[in-house]
């Protein structure tokens, strides 16, 4: 027979997994011994948090659950950080954490840490094992959790005692799933998609609203069959970005507080809104007022607590996107002549003239720099952007086409950007990987440099230096009478020696004259580089 750690490596062979993120330590070291004998790639990341990161940005571009591993006590805790930003952008993740000797639970021994409940709030479901021959269907379970309805992470967390104990019959891994109370739909109520159908027949200002979710189970692609069948424009959260191409004349990009003055002029003149897989939270909603009092709200979402929680819905629709669509398109639900208002929101559009002009000697505009950078991009390029300024930057004027714009955006978490490029590397090896992040967040995942070196990822930076914490500086700026504190980076490295202490070519660009020379040779690098930008401390992220 053989034993739980065993049968932990065989569950995930079954699941077809073939890179794992990881850290060892005591308690997970009979799974890490049963690990070597398997042909799953394992990555060493130097830090627990960033290996969730990494599974994050493996679990979006591979469209299956990453796995991220962690020891007990300080180990599981670190993971904590990453299982709560998968959780807020519905992400789904396998954390498998080892954990002290069962006998030994609740006696605070040495790093015993009760990682189930304090994750509790941040996991779609979590498991302490305390049976070995229970793992295979726990391990069933779990992906079946996380990948379906609203995807999410789950915590398998498993006794070192479990792992080493021999199971008391033959392996075998579950073919179904069967779980009691557990039976998510995906298919929308009959009557619900007759209503929707009905409105947008009716409607003279249709609008799409995208987000985050759309990207489950390919619903992006249904977006943009419908957007374009029926002409319909669109708009998106920050999550939604990349539904449709950033240059297709259907898409008005993103709303919101960080968003562009006519995608939220069109939210206000809709008479019918569709918003497909987003929240619309704080950031998306930029103001109370911005929703016409005579509009129609649809709200499509496969998780029904989500459906009119920040904003009033007259047709709420409980489905999975792709599936959903599909019904309603079965009604052929025609707008009529809509043409007068996308002439109107082009018009709007065409008004729009973003700030690319030159800076003072010494410094780049970051959105000119992205702008340019988005000409020179391969069409199916990666970006993920990390929290800050630059993300706002990367937003707006980052153009993606049949790529992919990753960032975290429910959780905002700093430091996510070079180990989700990781995983989205390993997910995607022949599309090129951009990261971007502040000099505040680079300092939170430096250490990924060494995963980089050590995996031979290709991993292209992009690191925006103004020797401060930009958004915050910002909102001190505005809010609080320039009375700045804690947002001065004094102290930080020299990027450039530290890079290259990796091997790791780098450059520094400090005048965007530089720029098209230093886009070439940013892009043209066969393995990973750097790129530091030089901004502005006073560049703001509008």
């Amino acid at each position: 027979m053989i034993n739980g750690a065993q049968a932990m490596v065989k569950c995930l062979e079954s699941e077809g997994v073939s890179v794992v993120f990881g850290y060892p330590g005591a308690t997970i070291c009979p799974f890490y011994d049963s690990l070597s004998a398997s042909s799953i790639h394992h990555v060493l990341v130097r830090q627990e948090q960033n290996g969730g990161h990494s599974a994050n940005g493996y679990a979006r571009i591979a469209g299956k659950p990453g796995v991220c591993i962690a020891t007990s006590g300080p180990g599981a805790t670190n993971l904590i950080t990453a299982l709560a930003t998968a959780y807020m952008d519905s992400i789904p993740l396998i954390a498998i954490t080892g954990q002290v000797a069962t006998d030994m639970l609740g006696r605070d021994v040495f790093q015993e840490a009760d990682i189930t409940g304090a994750a509790e709030p941040f996991t779609k479901h979590s498991y302490l094992v305390k049976d070995v021959d229970q793992l295979p269907r726990i391990f069933k379970e779990a992906f079946y959790i996380a990948a379906t309805g609203r995807p999410g992470p789950v915590l398998i967390d498993v006794p070192v005692d479990i792992q080493k104990k021999e199971l008391s019959q033959p392996f075998s891994y579950p073919k179904q799933v069967n779980i009691i109370g557990y039976k998510p739909s995906i298919k929308g109520h009959g009557l619900q998609i007759k209503k929707v159908a009905e409105a947008m027949k009716a409607a003279q200002r249709p609008l799409i609203c995208v987000g985050g979710g759309a990207f489950a189970a390919d619903g992006y692609k249904a977006v943009r069959t419908l957007a374009e069948t029926y002409q319909i424009p669109v708009i998106s959260t920050m999550m939604g970005i990349g539904a449709l191409p950033s240059e297709h004349p259907l898409y008005f990009g993103m709303l919101g507080t960080h968003g562009v003055p006519h995608a939220n002029q069109a939210v206000h003149d809709a008479d019918l809104l569709l918003i497909i897989g987003a929240r619309v939270g704080d950031r998306a909603v930029s103001s109370p007022n911005i929703f016409s009092k005579d509009s129609t709200i649809v709200h499509i979402d496969i998780d029904p607590a989500e459906i009119g929680k920040n904003v009033g819905t007259s047709i709420p629709l409980v489905g999975d996107a792709k599936t959903v669509i599909s019904q309603l398109m079965e009604f052929d639900p025609h707008p009529g002549d809509i043409s007068p208002w996308l002439r109107r929101l082009r018009e709007l559009r065409d008004r729009y003239h973003p700030d690319y002009t030159a800076r003072s000697d010494g410094f780049i505009n970051p959105k000119d720099f992205l702008h340019r950078l988005s000409q020179r991009l391969p069409e199916d390029a990666i970006y993920v952007a990390d929290v800050g300024q630059n993300q706002i930057w990367s937003a707006n004027h980052i153009a993606i086409q049949k790529g992919r714009f990753l960032t975290s955006g429910g959780m905002g978490t700093m430091g996510y950007s070079i180990p989700a490029a990781i995983g989205a590397k390993l997910a995607a090896p022949e599309q090129m990987v951009i990261a971007a992040c502040g000099d505040g967040s680079f300092q939170m995942q430096m250490m990924e440099l060494a995963t980089i070196c050590q995996d031979q990822v290709n991993v292209k930076m992009i690191l925006f230096r103004n020797n401060k914490l930009g958004m915050v500086k910002e909102i001190q700026k505005n809010a609080y009478g320039e009375r700045y504190i804690a947002t001065n980076l004094d102290g930080s490295p020299d990027f450039l020696t530290l890079v290259s202490a990796y091997g790791i070519p780098c450059r520094r660009v400090s005048d965007i004259a530089q720029a098209e020379e230093a886009i070439e040779a940013f892009l043209s690098a066969q393995g990973p580089y750097l790129l530091e930008c030089i901004v502005d401390p006073e560049e703001s992220s509008k």
